[in-house]
């Protein structure tokens, strides 16, 4: 039985009817909201739509959960209590990789930029790499179709560290962690245990790499990861030598204890810009010199890599005003980074959303030091001004072209327009990606 029939759970079903199995999909939604995922599925899947039907798990050997579904609704608790194996789509496409290393990148901000970084990376060596996960094709998807690497590399969240059980990264990655996601997880204890599962199956030769400029890492590190015998835990960071990756005199150097150690390149000769990529730019370092990357292979990469649509990504300049589209930016953590980037002139920031249960007061500080002006949106947008506003000017638009007009008109020549909303998209558009093209639509359009 398949939980969950968005783009994981087609992956999941199609990939077990390749194995053999006879396989049964179940959703709340009804088929008619469902139709393009049920186009994709194979022609003996059985479908159980608009509900949970009492009897959907009698004579279940199987339960494989879509990342979102949340693990406490009734087939799935039954399952458990029955004995049937619970797992997720990620653990499922594990299985069928097992024999292919694995590398593997959470935290709450910066994994879709890493995991590409890192894929690009290991594709210069010459290596064929499959990349997915919670970025681009599930991975389930590409083990359906039989496609085969040298090496996978995956994106992954807490929803889907949660279902895991053998899944195994010989190299893996924590970012960094702060508060998110908090209207699922009863407390950020909740959360930490979650993203600590990441390296949860690591043994002697594996590689764990972690933010050493990150208090999140640090407890993480500290309350829920165990020490593994044989395994190397490399750090990165932009404040002091540690033993991995640092920034010294302007340069990116390795240390690890390996042939490779000294300097890898120069942090102007990195592509992607913002303190937060510099910190991204080091973690794929790490990963890639632990995969048997070359450090000419690594900068090669770092000086092609152009980011990713929606994270910070330039937009247009018009009248001296440049537009930047961060609508990834969907915690208060992540658009602190991206503000912090702007060292040399002022924003008009356009936020808010639907709100994850955040505290957006950490964010007053460096909106003061950076920001000319606010423009806030959705449902959240009340409860950010009563958080920011005082000493930065604060307005409030309907939609997401009157705030971009908004943001022009209050913008000066030098300034920057960006988006970068602190919250989830799901208030006012059906992810981040149609928020941050709706943005650059109005932008074009100004």
């Amino acid at each position: 039985m398949v939980v969950g029939l968005a783009r994981s759970g087609v992956g999941a079903a199609n990939l077990l009817v390749r194995q053999g199995r006879q396989v049964v999909v179940t959703d709340m939604k009804a088929e008619a909201e469902l139709r393009d995922a049920v186009k994709g599925l194979e022609p003996s899947v059985r479908l159980a739509l608009g509900g949970h039907p009492d009897g959907l798990i009698e004579g279940a050997e199987l339960v494989v959960m879509s990342p979102g579904v949340p693990s406490d609704i009734d087939p799935v608790s039954r399952a458990r209590k029955g004995g049937v194996e619970v797992i997720g789509e990620l653990e499922l496409a594990w299985r069928a990789f097992e024999h292919t290393p694995f590398h593997a990148v959470t935290g709450t901000n910066g994994k879709s930029t890493v995991v590409s970084l890192l894929a690009l990376m290991i594709e210069s060596s010459g290596r064929k790499c499959l990349l997915g996960g919670n970025i681009g094709k599930p991975l389930s998807a590409e083990a359906a179709a039989g496609e085969s690497a040298d090496c996978v590399v995956v994106e992954v969240s807490s929803f889907q560290l949660e279902t895991i059980d053998r899944f195994h990264a010989q190299g893996a990655a924590v970012l960094n962690v702060t508060p998110d996601h908090l209207d699922r997880y009863d407390s950020m204890e909740g959360y930490m245990a979650a993203k600590a599962e990441i390296c949860r199956n690591q043994s002697e030769g594996d590689v764990l790499v972690l933010n050493a400029d990150d208090p999140g890492c640090a407890s993480l590190k500290d309350r829920h990861i165990k020490d593994v015998p044989g395994r190397e835990v490399l750090y990165f960071s932009r404040a002091g030598e540690v033993r991995g990756c640092f920034v010294r005199d302007g340069h990116l150097y390795l240390n690890t204890g390996g042939e490779h150690d000294g300097a890898l390149i120069a942090c102007e000769d990195i592509r992607i810009k913002g303190v937060h990529n510099l910190e991204n730019a080091m973690a794929a370092s790490l990963l890639a010199i632990s995969s048997g990357c070359l450090p000419a292979e690594i900068a090669e990469a770092l000086r092609e890599f152009p980011g990713l649509e929606h994270r910070v990504e330039f937009v247009r300049e018009a009248e001296g005003v440049s537009y930047l589209n961060d609508s990834k930016g969907t915690n208060v953590d992540a658009v602190m980074k991206s503000l912090e980037g702007f060292s040399n002139q002022k924003v008009v920031l356009i936020a808010g959303g639907r709100d994850k249960g955040s505290d957006f007061s950490p964010l007053k500080e460096v909106v003061d030091a950076r920001c000319r002006a606010m423009v806030l949106i959705g449902e959240a947008a009340q409860k950010m001004g009563a958080a920011l506003s005082g000493n930065t000017r604060c307005e409030y638009a309907v939609d997401m072209d009157e705030a971009v007009r908004m943001a022009s008109w209050l913008a000066s020549p030098g300034d920057a327009v960006l988006l970068s909303p602190a919250c989830a998209s799901f208030d006012m558009f059906r992810d981040f990606e149609e928020r941050g093209r709706r943005f650059k639509e109005a932008v074009r359009a100004l």
